[in-house]
């Protein structure tokens, strides 16, 4: 299990936000922690510490006010640390490039492939051939409706009628090279693993995977890493201390590097 850090960006602040409560109308969020720091000094953090793979998240819509404060924001942490981040926020064809040519080493998309509540597989094999299988991860996250797990989109508001199963990602991981999946009931939340998601990942297991959500201990991660079987890296947020939390840091690259050892 490898630690993979976080940067997210709403109102053109680095901030932790609890996921549900991200809504576009009038840029509200529930905030859990707003740094005073800017992003490129989270990124410069990642760097000297070696943690490859973590994610920039723009949270604001290109029709906000703040959109371009949050997307300056995202453009200095990758080129703080060229290579060693993604990025995810509005990500299409168009752009995408912008993007990997400014440092990411890959660009995280859910809401280009994911549109009327289904998947436009027309969409994704644009964006794959346009941006390469190698440099693509797919977004599933996902929130529980009816007893089973489904893909929203959006910034998460909105629910579509894909679920999250071993079918989805069997067809899906052809296109990729990394899946990234927020449990967004828990996330921002602190309140622990998703269970059901966490193992139905874990059971399936084919390319790499990133879990988020509900991380709030250290308890929590190895708990992850139980019910994930060892394949899935783990993002934490808020409950990190950098982000106002109780998980030290140094905690998590110790973790992440005796992964890797």
């Amino acid at each position: 299990m490898r630690f993979r850090p976080c940067i997210d960006i709403h109102n053109g602040k680095v901030k932790q936000i609890v996921g549900g409560s991200l809504r576009d109308a009038g840029n509200a969020a529930r905030e859990n922690f707003v740094s005073e720091q800017t992003a490129d000094f989270y990124a410069d953090l990642y760097r000297r510490d070696g943690l490859k793979g973590g994610h920039v998240i723009i949270l604001n819509p290109p029709s906000s006010e703040y959109f371009a404060d949050t997307r300056r924001q995202a453009f200095a942490a990758l080129s703080a640390y060229p290579g060693g981040l993604q990025i995810g926020g509005g990500i299409t064809p168009e752009n995408a490039a912008e993007y990997l040519d400014a440092g990411a080493s890959h660009v995280i998309v859910t809401s280009y492939v994911f549109r009327e509540g289904q998947i436009r597989m027309e969409r994704l094999r644009r964006l794959r051939d346009v941006v390469g299988k190698e440099r693509l991860v797919l977004d599933l996250s996902c929130r529980k409706k009816a007893g089973a797990y489904y893909i929203v989109t959006d910034r998460w508001q909105n629910f579509t009628q894909v679920r999250l199963e071993e079918a989805l990602l069997d067809e899906l991981s052809s296109y990729c090279d990394e899946f990234l999946v927020h449990a967004v009931d828990v996330e921002g939340k602190a309140s622990g693993v998703e269970a059901g998601v966490a193992g139905l990942l874990g059971e399936w297991g084919r390319i790499p995977m990133t879990y988020a959500g509900g991380i709030g201990s250290l308890l929590d991660v190895k708990t992850l890493e139980y019910l994930g079987k060892g394949r899935l890296d783990v993002t934490v947020g808020s409950a990190l201390d950098l982000f106002g939390g109780c998980i030290r840091y140094e905690d998590m690259v110790y973790y992440s590097n005796k992964g890797r050892s």
